[in-house]
């Protein structure tokens, strides 16, 4: 209930605190491994895919720094992702033992080493690699985003209750086509305009096959 000595917000046209920005937070990509993989079946293996290989183009191409990380590469998980590295030429996997990534020394050098005050998050699976750096990176003062539809489990049960668990503790869940869009944010940074449409419509679903034809029928563009 309002009374006459309470201010009334005043709009801006301004982007809200939470919004995610290309330099504000640093994108952990976990355990995009094909003994992972196998066992995932809360979304299938091409979705799975394709949404790490958007979110992953996403953050090369806005400069966003990436920790690309690996468990058992070479003992038992085997390769990342190619859709997960390609876009990320020359870097270096940081493989662990730990399951969870907060927990490995190498990983959190390079984490205080980028500096930033947001985690976002993306990985295999759901209930065990995410939760672990969700929940403890929230204890030590993080904001924490996780990309969902990127993210994977052995169940649908084990990831949806991965997923509340980590809302109720705190983070803020998201997708991977959001994660895009809000990095690019407004059609007239023409900068990003042809990254942002390239990569959607390469991988962006349906929304990009609709960027495809209205680009290829009609000249159309969103700025």
């Amino acid at each position: 209930m309002t009374n006459a000595t309470t201010a009334r917000p005043v709009a801006k046209a301004a982007p809200g605190a939470t919004l995610l920005d290309p330099h504000d937070h640093t994108l952990v990509m976990i355990d995009f491994q094909s003994q992972m993989a196998f066992a995932t079946h809360s979304i299938d293996a091409v979705t799975l895919r394709n949404n790490a290989g958007l979110v992953a183009s996403a953050a090369a191409g806005f400069g966003v720094s990436t920790v690309l990380t690996t468990v058992a590469e070479k003992s038992f998980s085997g390769p990342m992702f190619e859709e997960v590295t390609a876009p990320f030429p020359g870097q270096a996997l940081l493989d662990r033992t730990s399951m969870n990534t907060w927990e490995d020394e190498a990983v959190i050098k390079r984490i205080n080493e980028i500096g930033k005050p947001r985690i976002v998050l993306a990985g295999l699976w759901t209930s065990v690699c995410i939760v672990g750096p969700a929940l403890s990176a929230l204890d030590q003062g993080f904001e924490v985003y996780v990309i969902a539809d990127a993210c994977g489990d052995v169940s649908a049960e084990a990831h949806n209750r991965a997923m509340e668990r980590m809302v109720q503790a705190g983070a803020r869940p998201m997708t991977s086509l959001q994660y895009l869009l809000e990095l690019q944010r407004d059609w007239a940074r023409a900068e990003t305009y042809d990254l942002t449409t390239g990569i959607a419509k390469k991988v962006g679903g349906a929304y990009g096959i609709g960027i495809h034809y209205a680009k290829t029928m009609f000249g159309a563009h969103e700025g």
